[in-house]
């Protein structure tokens, strides 16, 4: 269901909400820990800084940390900004006939699927993720 792009962000935030209320991790160790492309994972973050889930700090010691505690950072927060998840309202086959209220049958079954899926990202947490529910590797989900 996620992408790679928000599979790493999650990741990336699962590994930061382990570190010290005053530690800071670099991009690039962060990456390789994660298993993401530096360059790549450093402008998701930056992505995440603009967001207010992410803190950075330039210079000796900086990196990235937490912008707040990790059990007030709900998944749907970290994967909202890559994934648009809060759009999902439209049909699910792109008809543009339906909504809420009416529809082809298949909009009528995505809806609570897309309720249930929302809920889930906003009841689950960033403290959750560093707990180590989810699996590492990227490439068994993301395929």
């Amino acid at each position: 269901m996620l992408s790679t792009t928000a599979l790493h962000a999650v990741r990336a935030v699962g590994e930061l909400a382990e570190l010290g209320a005053d530690e800071y991790v670099g991009a690039a160790t962060l990456a390789k820990k994660i298993g993401a492309p530096p360059n790549y994972l450093g402008k998701l973050l930056q992505l995440l800084t603009r967001h207010g889930i992410v803190d950075s700090r330039k210079g000796t010691g900086g990196g990235f940390r937490l912008a707040r505690p990790a059990q007030t950072i709900s998944l749907f927060e970290i994967v909202d900004p890559i994934e648009h998840v809060d759009r999902w309202n439209g049909c699910f086959l792109g008809n543009k006939k339906c909504g809420m209220n009416g529809g082809c049958t298949i909009h009528k079954r995505w809806g609570p699927v897309r309720d249930a899926y929302l809920r889930l990202l906003k009841d689950s947490t960033a403290d959750e993720i560093a707990a180590g529910i989810f699996p590492a590797d990227t490439t068994t989900i993301a395929s």
